[in-house]
C-alpha cells in the first residue's frame, strides 16, 4: 500500500475517532445533566429541563409516583444527584406553641421556640427517607416573616458532598451518606424588616460562594468546598438581598454574578470586580439567568423604582450603568421598564425571555437579543400568585402558581395555554427535574411526578 494512501487512511481514522469521542463525551454530559439537578434552577442555573420522557399531564390521581410527608416548614427547592433528593426543613420541637390562625393566613415562625434545622435525603425512586440529619438544634438566631421560614435556601451538591446554608446560622457540609464533614458560622446580621434570608449557595470548581447581604455587614465569601476554609472575602456596598448568585460562562470569560441594587460581575478566582450596573432601584429576590453571551437580570418594582429588565452583553467592564436618557449602551444590549419581573426568576428559552408577575397571574415575553416586547402582561386564566420560577421543556413553558396549578404554555411568540395540572398543596419552591421525574416541594410534602406504565 502506498505511503500516501496509508497516511490518508490514518488521518480519516483519526478524524472519525475524535468525532466519536466528542459524541461520546457530549452524550455523557447530556445524560449527567438529565439525571442530576444539583442546585437552584438546575445544572446551568437556567431552569431548562434536559430529562427525557417527562409527563405532560399530572395530578393527585395521575402520574403521581409518590408523596413524602413533611413536618415543619421550608421553601428550599429540591436538588437531585443520582437516586438521591436533598432538601432542608425547619421543624418546631413542640408545634403546640403555634397559635391558631384564620384560614388562608400562614402561621408565624416563633423565634423564641426550639427548632430542628434538618437536612433530609429521600430516595428518588421510592420516596423513602434515606437519612435525616439535624444540622442545628435550638432557638433561631434571627427573626423571619410568616411568609418566609427558617429553611428557604436551596442546597447544592457536586455528587461527593452536599452543602446546606441556613441563613445567619451556619453552612453545613455532609457527604452523600449523611456524615457531617464540616460546618462554618459566617455571622448573624439583621435583615430588612425581619423578612429573613433566602440567598442560596453557589458551587464552582471546588469553591462554595455565598452572598451574605444584610443591613449591617454585607459581603461575598468564597470557601474551600472540601474543608470550609475561607479563601477570600470582599465587602459589598449593599443592604438586604435575597437572590442567588450564578456562574456565567460566556465567550469572554467565566463570571460570578450577584444581583442587588447594583448587579456585579466578579472573577470567581479572587473576587476581582469586572463590572457593575445600577438596577434603578427595586428589591432583589430573583437570580440572574443567561442565554449564551446575554445575561438577563431585573429587580422587582418597589417604591424606590425597579421593575426594569436588562440584557447585558458578555465582556462588560467598569460601570456600565445607563444614563437617565439611555435604554442601552456599549454593554447593556437593552432594557425594558415595567417588565413585570417580581419574585420568580425568568426563564430564557429558544431566544425568548418569559417573565411571571407575582400576584396578578400574568406572563410577559421578550426577545432576548434586543428586548423587543413579544407580548406583555398577558393574563393566564385563573392563575394564582407566582413565586416559583417557571421552567422550559419540549417547546413548552411551565408556570407553577402557589395553589399548585402548573399552567402549561406553548413556547413561542403567540401566547397559548395548553393545559393545567393540579397538586393539592401550597407551592413557593421551584421544581427539580431529573431522572424522568418532576420533584415538587409543597408546604406539606414532596411530590414525585413520573410517567406511570401499565402492566
Amino acid at each position: 500500500m502506498p505511503n500516501q494512501l496509508k497516511t490518508n487512511i490514518m488521518n480519516s481514522f483519526n478524524k472519525i475517532s475524535l468525532k466519536l469521542i466528542f459524541i461520546l463525551i457530549t452524550t455523557i454530559l447530556v445524560s449527567c445533566k438529565s439525571e442530576n439537578w444539583p442546585q437552584f434552577r438546575g445544572p446551568d442555573s437556567n431552569n431548562i429541563a434536559n430529562a427525557k420522557q417527562l409527563p405532560l399531564e399530572w395530578g393527585m390521581d395521575k402520574n403521581l409516583n409518590w408523596k413524602y410527608d413533611l413536618e415543619g416548614r421550608g421553601w428550599s427547592c429540591p436538588i437531585v444527584w443520582g437516586n438521591k433528593i436533598f432538601i432542608t426543613n425547619a421543624e418546631l420541637e413542640d408545634p403546640s406553641v403555634l397559635d391558631e390562625v384564620r384560614p388562608g393566613r400562614r402561621q408565624e415562625n416563633p423565634d423564641d421556640a426550639v427548632y430542628n434545622f434538618d437536612v433530609i435525603c429521600v430516595d428518588l425512586k421510592s420516596g423513602k427517607e434515606i437519612w435525616k440529619k439535624t444540622a442545628y438544634h435550638g432557638k433561631p438566631r434571627y427573626k423571619t416573616h410568616r411568609d418566609n421560614n427558617y429553611a428557604p435556601e436551596t442546597m447544592v451538591t457536586d455528587g461527593k458532598y452536599v452543602y446546606a446554608y441556613f441563613g445567619m446560622t451556619a453552612v453545613y457540609c455532609y457527604d452523600m451518606d449523611g456524615n457531617n464533614i464540616w460546618e462554618k458560622d459566617l455571622g448573624n446580621y439583621p435583615m430588612q424588616s425581619n423578612w429573613g434570608t433566602s440567598s442560596s449557595p453557589c458551587l464552582y470548581n471546588g469553591v462554595l460562594y455565598l452572598q451574605i447581604d444584610n443591613e449591617e455587614n454585607s459581603f461575598l465569601v468564597a470557601l474551600n468546598a472540601k474543608t470550609g476554609e475561607e479563601k477570600w472575602r470582599i465587602a459589598r456596598d449593599e443592604k438586604s438581598n435575597w437572590g442567588t448568585p450564578i456562574i456565567w460562562k460566556n465567550s469572554f470569560r467565566t463570571e460570578l454574578v450577584l444581583q442587588g441594587l447594583k448587579t456585579r460581575g466578579y472573577n470567581p478566582d479572587d473576587g476581582e470586580l469586572f463590572w457593575e450596573l445600577d438596577m434603578k432601584g427595586g428589591r432583589n429576590i430573583t437570580s440572574p439567568t443567561t442565554e449564551g453571551d446575554i445575561l438577563v437580570i431585573g429587580n422587582e418594582q418597589r417604591r424606590n423604582g425597579g421593575g426594569v429588565l436588562f440584557g447585558i452583553k458578555a465582556g462588560a467592564k467598569g460601570d456600565i450603568s445607563l444614563k437617565e436618557d439611555e435604554s442601552y449602551n456599549d454593554f447593556v444590549a437593552w432594557s425594558v421598564p415595567e417588565s413585570g419581573i417580581a419574585m420568580a426568576t425568568p426563564v430564557v428559552y429558544q431566544g425568548l425571555v418569559y417573565v411571571l408577575d407575582r400576584r396578578r397571574g400574568q406572563i410577559s415575553c421578550y426577545d432576548v437579543k434586543n428586548g423587543e416586547t413579544i407580548y406583555r402582561a398577558t393574563n393566564i386564566e385563573d392563575a394564582a400568585a407566582f413565586w416559583a420560577s417557571p421552567w422550559a421543556y419540549n417547546d413548552k413553558i411551565y408556570c407553577l402558581d402557589e395553589k399548585g396549578v402548573t399552567h402549561v404554555i406553548k413556547a413561542g411568540k403567540d401566547f397559548k395555554e395548553l393545559r393545567k395540572n393540579k397538586l393539592n398543596d401550597i407551592f413557593w419552591a421551584s421544581t427539580a427535574i431529573a431522572g424522568k421525574s418532576y420533584i415538587f416541594r409543597g408546604e406539606k410534602g414532596l411530590y414525585c411526578i413520573r410517567l406511570q406504565t401499565s402492566n
